[in-house]
């Protein structure tokens, strides 16, 4: 059972008792007459291959709210999109599976290339969007909720709680952001989120000053969680970024367009454990160097747009008061292992600090020598003004691979 306290800019929903699955069930089922509901998945296929979907697969048979789940696969060919669709086929939801590498859909990248409104990078950013184009061109959802594939202790009560505040007609939230405490085998996980954002964050505070939308992103308590819901009418024009700093970029992009009272974020689970990154000690083109890369930058891009100035000067002062701050995190959440007698590896996480620091400054080199990159994927309302009928392309694209290799 967690705290009731509201510390941030942002609502925060709590699990102030443990409600039955069954309970919010039942309200969903009842909120979907005016708001039905949607669900997307990401994934590659090698999570089909995997232990944590075959499971979630079997706890989604059992939500009857939900109306529609577009799941979008990566890295997949044609054998393995058919037995893609014989493994989602099992789904008693309306679903369609998006080949992305698919000739259909890569017919239409191709096209959006040629007139630079198509994601230039593979990954969850492109996979998502398209997701969310299919979902606009072809569903009448007006909840939408979006969770990851590797979720190895995923329970249907965290779709539940996670669609429940944008689902419910009495209230006015545009999106909500999942959270949970990071804890699997006896220890701490959540690296990227403990030991980089949160000491990042209140570092950038303490050498740039206080803003508006770094307290915003003070207030969520797992900012990288990959699970999330909204609004329909936030997917039109939403900019969803491209690389690693998608679940970043996305909070940055709600406090663009909306007031913060329509966010919120809520506990929506008592456990939670997914596929680990490494930490890429010697590699920061792979892993949680890579992330915290991306990261960085997706939020050095954004301080910059609200007239924040950076030189090589401020962030050798900001890797400073980075280290000097993430030391006194690993104080913190080593008292806290030791008191929950969960297992503490001083060490990792003290080199972990060391690895953030450097990235740092190899997101502000990189930031300085291109300051008008913009990792963003365009916007639908935007790539449907270039092209207006390329969403019902998508649509029929998806339709005729989905009839001539079911």
């Amino acid at each position: 059972m967690g705290d009731f306290y509201q510390n941030g800019v942002i609502t925060t929903l709590h699990n102030l008792r443990q409600r039955s699955v069954e309970d919010l069930e039942e309200d969903l089922l009842s909120f979907r007459k005016e708001r039905p509901m949607a669900l997307i998945l990401p994934s590659l296929y090698s999570e089909l291959e995997g232990d944590a979907l075959p499971k979630i697969i079997e706890e989604l048979k059992q939500v009857r709210y939900i109306d529609e789940i577009i799941i979008g696969l990566d890295q997949a060919n044609e054998e393995q999109y058919r037995h893609a669709l014989k493994f989602f086929g099992e789904l008693p939801q309306q679903h369609r599976v998006l080949w992305n590498d698919g000739p259909e859909l890569s017919k239409i990248q191709d096209e959006l290339t040629a007139v630079n409104l198509a994601p230039l990078i593979p990954g969850k950013g492109k996979n998502v969007w398209n997701c969310i184009g299919f979902l606009l061109a072809a569903t009448n959802a007006e909840a939408v909720a979006l969770h990851d594939c590797d979720i190895v202790t995923y329970e249907r009560g965290l779709l539940a709680r996670l669609l429940y505040p944008i689902a419910n007609p009495q209230f006015n939230y545009e999106y909500c952001k999942g959270y949970y405490s990071r804890i699997a085998n006896d220890k701490l996980n959540g690296r990227a989120s403990r030991l980089f954002v949160g000491p990042l964050l209140t570092s950038l505070e303490k050498v740039f000053g206080g803003s508006r939308y770094l307290s915003y992103m003070n207030s969520f308590r797992y900012p990288l969680a990959g699970e999330f819901s909204m609004r329909r009418d936030v997917l039109n024009d939403l900019r969803i970024p491209s690389d690693w700093g998608l679940e970043v970029g996305l909070l940055s992009e709600m406090h663009r367009n909306y007031a913060n009272r329509v966010s919120c974020q809520v506990d929506i689970a008592d456990r939670y454990d997914h596929k680990h990154q490494d930490l890429s000690v010697s590699d920061e083109t792979s892993g949680l160097s890579r992330m915290s890369i991306d990261i960085a930058k997706s939020i050095f891009r954004k301080m910059a747009t609200q007239g924040t100035l950076f030189t090589s000067e401020s962030f050798r002062s900001l890797k400073a008061t980075y280290y000097r701050t993430a030391l006194d995190y690993v104080d913190a959440y080593h008292s806290d292992a030791v008191m929950n007698g969960l297992g503490f590896d001083i060490h990792k996480e003290e080199q972990s600090v060391e690895i953030f620091a450097e990235n740092i400054i190899k997101a502000g080199e990189v930031y300085l020598e291109r300051p008008m990159e913009t990792p963003f994927i365009p916007s639908w309302t935007r790539v449907r003004s270039a092209v207006p009928d390329i969403l019902d392309r998508i649509a029929r694209a998806v339709e005729t691979d989905h009839q001539n290799y079911r």
